[in-house]
């Protein structure tokens, strides 16, 4: 893919910070579980935590292009979604408040979050309710000018560091609404900790980056920390959904072009038999296959941003980004731990841990399987499935 001038000063000033946080940096934080504080401070000193929000705000006023570009390029450098996972939400999940929110919110919420002041996690997902947003379980009662939520989220990044949470939670029963994608209302509140407990999931990849279950047991939101309508929520989440497609499924090609880069290093190096596993086919084949792959899901992934800057319909386009980027992701870091033969399977070679890192994105934030039906449904036009 081509790119523009612009582009390639985005690429070219992210890679600088990245390359001061290198692969032994990554893989020490992915052993001690440590969140990287120091990378996070080192892209808001540059002011890029803010690269598609409004300049009046202290952000650059880019678009999703411009973003996609600097998440690959922090992928790619071998941070994979451990640094990627640390500024994400930055990038796309304060989106309904840019759409929706009034301008004191817009500055009360925004300008902290792009100065590096404050950290927000994504409290949306349930335990029972997964994809079926719809059915999601929280409750926020209105109470004069608060809400007092009882529930419980799970998958909530970054919450044992967060100082504010985007939240979903119904303010009307689902049995009293006849539309079900109304009664649910947005939120942007403190995590107030003596009412929420955030307990760490010890999980496969991605130690650096917190995940939680999230139990919320009288949470008092104000109402001025309520964005856009009551019973509006879910219509305006859907405003940070396709970007957020777009960026995961480009960092999935940047963690795969950083395997597959280690892979063919390797090829060139190690000697077998008396010459260079790479050049042998069985070796060779594979990784120009990798290669293909991750190209041809680089241009849907960059197809979809371009759609979305210049306001046009991007569903299909942007979840078909994200799951080809997921499915190249993961081979490319499949493939370049094979290639390192055994030696794949131990630490010091990093592509291990690219391996367990690239599960992420075929799962999150939405699987495969219902990407396939979203395409089957909205683009073949054929019967809903479920």
């Amino acid at each position: 893919m081509e790119e523009s001038a612009n582009l390639r000063e985005v690429r070219e000033a992210v890679g600088a910070i990245c390359r001061r946080f290198g692969l032994d940096y990554w893989r020490e934080r992915d052993r001690t579980g440590t969140f990287p504080e120091d990378f996070v401070k080192a892209f808001a000193e540059g002011g890029w935590l803010g690269i598609a929000m409004p300049p009046e705000f202290g952000g650059a006023g880019l678009g999703i292009t411009e973003a996609a570009s600097m998440m690959q390029v922090i992928a790619r450098s071998g941070a994979g979604f451990s640094g990627a996972s640390a500024l994400h939400i930055n990038i796309f999940g304060l989106q309904p408040v840019v759409v929706f929110g009034t301008k004191e919110q817009q500055r009360r919420m925004l300008v902290p979050l792009i100065e590096g002041r404050e950290r927000a996690c994504f409290g949306v997902t349930e335990p029972d309710a997964g994809l079926d947003t719809l059915s999601l379980r929280t409750r926020a009662v209105r109470e004069g000018d608060h809400y007092v939520v009882h529930g419980q989220k799970v998958w909530t990044s970054t919450a044992q560091e967060a100082d504010k949470m985007l939240l979903l939670a119904r303010t009307t029963p689902i049995e009293q609404c006849r539309d079900r994608t109304k009664g649910l209302s947005l939120f942007y509140c403190d995590f107030d900790r003596k009412t929420i407990q955030a307990n760490r999931i010890e999980k496969m990849g991605r130690a650096a980056v917190d995940s939680n279950a999230v139990f919320i047991d009288g949470l008092r939101i104000p109402e001025e920390d309520r964005i856009g309508e009551e019973g509006e929520g879910f219509r305006y989440l859907l405003h940070g959904l396709n970007p957020e497609r777009i960026l995961i499924g480009a960092e999935a090609v940047g963690l795969g072009q950083a395997a597959l880069e280690r892979a063919a290093d390797y090829a060139r190096e190690r000697r077998v038999f008396g010459r260079p596993i790479g050049q042998n086919q069985g070796i060779q084949h594979p990784l120009a296959k990798c290669w293909m792959e991750l190209e041809a899901a680089n241009l849907m992934v960059f197809k979809a941003a371009a759609l979305y800057d210049s306001g046009k319909p991007c569903g299909p386009e942007a979840n078909a980004g994200k799951y080809l980027g997921a499915e190249a992701g993961y081979a490319a870091c499949d493939r370049a731990v094979l290639t390192h033969g055994g030696f794949g399977y131990a630490k010091e070679y990093h592509v291990e841990r690219f391996l367990r890192e690239s599960m992420i994105a075929r799962i999150a934030p939405v699987s495969g399987e219902l990407i396939l039906c979203f395409i089957a449904e909205k683009v073949l036009n054929l019967p809903k499935s479920y």
